[in-house]
């Protein structure tokens, strides 16, 4: 594990992970290239990993690269449609069109993309598989989480998820597209909706997969920390409109 040579701005979830297993998820400075909208607050650089985000693209690659050098391995990045696909991954492919990846190889770092959406990484106990998703409110709503779990080998009652940062409930608000995609199929999801005025509420990206994954019998970590009021910490697309983007991260090493 390689975290001596982190900056001290990113995040190592808090769990009692099998030795094996390695997560990270990075924040908006450290170690980047980014300027301007993809730079940090201060006016410094920033650690933009979205090749989509409209970011000058070699310097995005340098970032990645970057990325890959702190960690130890070249992430294995998904081309993200917020749905509900999952992928094994091996070390020849990237950018398949998948929201999920999971492996049960070491030295393949799965990474998901985000700057409001929901990133959760999963560990297995006993140290075998591990996996990582990407979950926005579209990719929530179709089952990414449970498609996620359904495709890996063990069972989901053995496995650690970490929720990472996302936008906040206070923050997020949404339509009626949104409630009724969420309550029309799960009464109890209402608990993580607050309603405003006629047609809108505030929604709890968090809360709703913390229910979801809690009733497949998986122990959820993970505090909520809100992408559009930290903006030191982190982009938001919400806020910002033009930003860069985080990247979640979880891998196997070699070992028993």
């Amino acid at each position: 594990m390689h975290s001596k040579t982190w900056p001290s701005e990113w995040i190592v979830p808090a769990w009692s992970a099998h030795p094996r297993i390695h997560a990270v998820v990075t924040t908006r400075s450290g170690a980047g290239e980014s300027l301007g909208a993809f730079g940090a607050i201060n006016g410094g650089a920033g650690l933009n990993l979205g090749m989509g985000s409209g970011d000058d693209r070699t310097i995005v690659a340098r970032n990645r690269a970057t990325l890959a050098g702190l960690i130890g391995i070249t992430p294995f990045w998904l081309s993200q449609v917020h749905g509900a696909t999952v992928v094994k991954a091996d070390h020849a492919s990237s950018a398949i069109m998948a929201d999920a990846s999971w492996t049960n190889e070491p030295g393949i770092a799965l990474a998901v993309l985000v700057a409001d959406c929901l990133p959760v990484l999963f560990a297995d106990r006993l140290g075998r598989v591990v996996a990582a998703a990407h979950a926005g409110w579209r990719g929530l709503a179709s089952g990414v989480l449970e498609a996620t779990l359904a495709a890996l080998p063990v069972a989901a009652s053995d496995m650690v998820a970490f929720l990472g940062p996302s936008i906040g409930a206070s923050r997020f608000q949404v339509g009626a597209d949104v409630f009724d995609a969420f309550t029309n199929a799960d009464r109890k999801a209402r608990e993580h909706f607050v309603a405003e005025q006629e047609g809108k509420w505030r929604c709890d990206l968090h809360g709703l997969a913390r229910q979801r994954l809690l009733a497949l019998g998986v122990e959820v970590v993970g505090a909520p920390l809100c992408t559009f009021e930290l903006s030191q910490q982190f982009y938001s697309y919400r806020r910002d409109k033009v930003t860069g983007r985080m990247a979640a991260l979880i891998w196997l090493s070699q070992g028993a």
